[in-house]
Formats: C-alpha cells, structure tokens, sequence
C-alpha cells in the first residue's frame, strides 16, 4: 500500500509487539532517508494496534489484510462492489507486496517470516483460504431502496 502497511502479529512476550515495530519502522525510515539523500522522520505518529480478542475478528482480518490492494484498482468496491472479479482476482495475485500469495499455496522466499501454525487453522487448503476472499469479492451492497 503506497500510504500504510498492515501486519498481523501474535505476541510472545509483553510489549513485544511495540519494541519490534519501533525497530522496524527505524530501521525502514534509516533506509528510506540514506537511498533517497533526505533526513527527518518519516512516519507520523504511533503505529495503530487492535488487541484481538475473538475468533471471528481474527478470521475476518485475514480477509481484509489481503483485500487491501483491490483498493489500487477499485477504490470503492467495498460501497459499490466488484465490477470486474477476473481482473481482481488477477491483480491480488501478481501483487508481490501481500502474504496473499503464500496463503493461496504459491512457494516464494518470502513465506520465511510467516508461521500460519502460530494463528489458527482456518484455511486448511488453499482453496478454503480463496473461497473466503472471493465470498468477500462476490459480495453487492444493497442498493438503497428509492420511495
């Protein structure tokens, strides 16, 4: 996401969660400042958190972490929904920047800092976690009733 990025951690140790984002978010802004000639802060403000505390908000995070980029190509497909799935669904897979790919069964490097066995096991096959994000993708507002 070109503004903000979204991660789903499990935490192992209090406030283990905050020191590993302080030291991710200094080391990118380090990054960031030597590859681009600048200096200065980069991120405003504290990262935003959500303590979750029941199955059903988990499960639904999963959808929409990975639907975040249908945003990129139809920013209003949560009001409106979706008017091209083929293209979406096209777009969500050559998008290199999400877990979507490791969840939807393709191998890549990247999966080395994902453990799905510390998060419960909603989608034991791939196509159970695709069934999910297309029953997202396949949903219509209700059009509002005209008097």
């Amino acid at each position: 996401m070109g503004t903000h990025f979204h991660l789903l951690f499990r935490e192992i140790n209090p406030g283990g969660i905050s020191r590993f984002m302080k030291k991710l978010i200094t080391a990118y802004a380090m990054y960031f400042n030597i590859r681009n000639h600048r200096s200065g802060a980069l991120f405003e403000g504290r990262f935003r958190a959500q303590h979750i505390t029941s199955d059903a908000h988990l499960k639904y995070l999963y959808s929409y972490i990975h639907l975040n980029p249908v945003e990129h190509i139809e920013p209003n497909w949560k009001d409106e929904g979706i008017k091209n799935l083929t293209r979406t669904m096209r777009y969500l897979t050559d998008y290199q920047y999400s877990s979507f790919l490791d969840y939807s069964g393709t191998r890549r490097p990247q999966a080395a800092i994902l453990k799905a066995t510390d998060f419960p096991n909603y989608f034991r096959r791939k196509n159970g976690f695709i069934r999910e994000i297309l029953s997202w993708l396949r949903f219509h507002p209700e059009k509002p009733l005209s008097y």
